[in-house]
This record gives structure tokens, sequence and C-alpha cells, in this order.
């Protein structure tokens, strides 16, 4: 069948339209973005009337897209920018009305639990008990466990968009804003660390997300692996040795690196310090660079239970635990 995946985030509208069907890969099909960032339309926790504008012409022509690509269901989604936004029912009600789009708000939580699922259908069994860490906009996401639903999924506000707005206001930031806001980050992490690593120890920790893609690209020269998704490593002693290039740089300096989007260039060096302190917090040396994320999650646990009676599908997210939803915001072609 042929599915969209709608993802309202910090940043932007993501639409995603794969070939699936249960037990298969996903085979994407088309990506379209409109680079919203919604999260600047907040003023005072509401968000604005032109922020809504913005998001209500995007979703519509997100479903539109969606219509011609000729997709059976469409999944759609938010995630920090609505969620941390105060008036968010009332948003959401215009959404629907306008556009015919429900847009189920996810938890932080529920972010970190469908990654995890993605990660750990993308690694396999073989790799043991994973450590998720993606980094958003709004919100960092951190999730560990051995199985497909993670024993430990946690959210900070601790994205990199979210941060540069509060606490990196120069272009290049200021050395003394940097060093501050590492040292909190640092001070942030320290129990999170410990809860972590109360779960038990992992053995592969895994990086999720543009930012930690665009990071792994920048401080790898030589990506492994042969194909159309080479695979990354982003180690601590690379990321480090990147900073201190890349804190210096303004953000048009910044979009002009190889793999480095216009949109999330001005929010790197914030990317970049959240990575580096989360990966001293939980001792990692490494990160494994995943190409799937959130939206593959949510696309995995959607072909899971095609056909499967709700009573007999396992607790998740977005239906056992709340059931008053549906699983997710759908919509259907025709």
């Amino acid at each position: 069948m042929r599915l969209g995946v709608l993802d309202v985030g910090s940043n932007t509208v993501h639409l995603l339209v794969v070939d699936a069907h249960r037990g298969g890969h996903p085979d994407p099909m088309c990506s379209e973005k409109t680079q919203l960032r919604l999260a600047e339309h907040l003023e005072a926790g509401r968000l604005t009337t032109a922020g809504a504008d913005r998001l209500v012409r995007a979703v519509k022509r997100a479903k539109a897209a969606a219509t011609i690509a000729g997709c059976e269901e469409l999944l759609a989604f938010a995630t920090s920018a609505l969620r941390d936004a105060t008036n968010a029912a009332a948003v959401l009600t215009r959404v629907r009305t306008e556009t015919g789009i429900d847009l189920e708000v996810l938890s932080g939580e529920d972010e970190a639990r469908y990654t995890f699922l993605a990660v750990r259908r993308w690694h396999g069994w073989s790799a043991g008990r994973l450590l998720v860490l993606d980094i958003g906009g709004g919100s960092l996401e951190l999730a560990a466990g051995r199985d497909e639903d993670p024993d430990v999924a946690l959210s900070l506000p601790l994205g990199a968009g979210r941060l540069t707005r509060q606490r990196l206001p120069g272009d290049p930031p200021a050395r003394r804003d940097v060093e501050a806001l590492a040292a909190d980050l640092d001070e942030a992490l320290a129990p999170i660390a410990r809860q972590l690593g109360e779960a038990g120890p992992h053995d592969l920790a895994v990086g999720t997300s543009k930012t930690f893609r665009s990071l792994a690209r920048l401080a790898d020269t030589s990506p492994s692996g042969t194909g159309t998704r080479p695979r990354r490593v982003l180690t601590e002693a690379g990321l480090r040795q990147l900073f201190g290039f890349i804190s210096r740089m303004a953000s048009p300096d910044l979009a002009a690196l190889d793999g480095v989007s216009p949109g999330r260039a001005h929010q790197l060096v914030a990317g970049a310090l959240v990575a580096g302190a989360a990966m001293r917090a939980l001792d990692v040396s490494e990160l494994h660079i995943c190409p799937w994320a959130l939206r593959e999650g949510v696309i995995l646990h959607r072909l899971d239970t095609l056909g499967v009676p709700a009573a007999s599908q396992r607790p998740w997210p977005l239906t056992d635990r709340y059931p008053h939803r549906a699983a997710v915001s759908r919509w259907s072609a025709g």
C-alpha cells in the first residue's frame, strides 16, 4: 500500500510517501518539505495567527501532494512546537476544519519510542542493547532497551532550534554564550545519564536526525560501506575537532558546507553542543548514524497493526495508552 506520513516539526512540515506492506521494507517514493520554522512563531507561549496561517497552508499543500502521489492513507502528527503552544487545541481544530487533517500531537516520550522502533528495525537484533539519541529542533529524545519498545524513553527541551533562540543570539555566537550553554547542558544531562545507566549498559549507541547526520558528514570524510546509504559514525574526538571550526562561523558560511541545509545552518552550533554534552554524559565515544527515525517508526508501527484486531495489538504510544484517540490521525484518499 502507499502511505504518506506528515511530520509537523519545529523547523519543517515534511511529507514522506512510501510504498510498503507488513513485513516489508518501506520504499520511499517521494518527499516534500516546507520550511516553516513553526517554533519561531510562538509568542508568550501561544502560536501566532500568522504561524497558524502558515501551518494551515503547509498542511493543505501536503494533503494535495499526498493525493497526487496516490496515498491510500496519511499519518499526520506534530511534535514539540505544537506541544509547547498553549493554544494548541484551537490551532488543531482550525487545521482540522480547514484541511480535513486531524493532527496528533505526540509527547516527547512517544517520539523517543517511535524513533527507537525505527532504529531497532534498521540495525536488527544483532545490535544488542541500543542507546538512541535524537536531536530535534525543540527537544532531545533519548531511549534505551533490548526490545522494540525501549525500557527507558525520555525527552528534554534541549532542541537545537530552541537553544539557539534562547541561548545563542549571536551569529556566530559569542564565546561566553557557548561556554555558558555547554556548562548548563552538562549539568542538565548528568541525572539523565544516571537514569539511563541504571537501565543497563548499551551495546550500540545510535544517533538519528538531521543534526547528527550533518555533524557526522562534516566530521567524517571517509564514510564506510557501499550503496546509496554509506555508514557514518560520529566520534567524540571528531565532533570536538569539528566544533572548534564551526563555532566561529556565521550561518551563511555554515550553509555553504556540504550536508548543511540553509534552513538549519543557524542552529548547527547548538546542535553540536547538545551532541557533545550527551556523548560526554553517557560516556559514548562514537555514535552510529541511522537514516531512519521518527517518521519511519510511525510507518513501521502502522504496518505492524494492519489487519490486527485492536485487542491483540501490543501497547504503544498512540493506541492502547490513549484509547480515546485513533492510532494516528488518518485521512483516506478519495
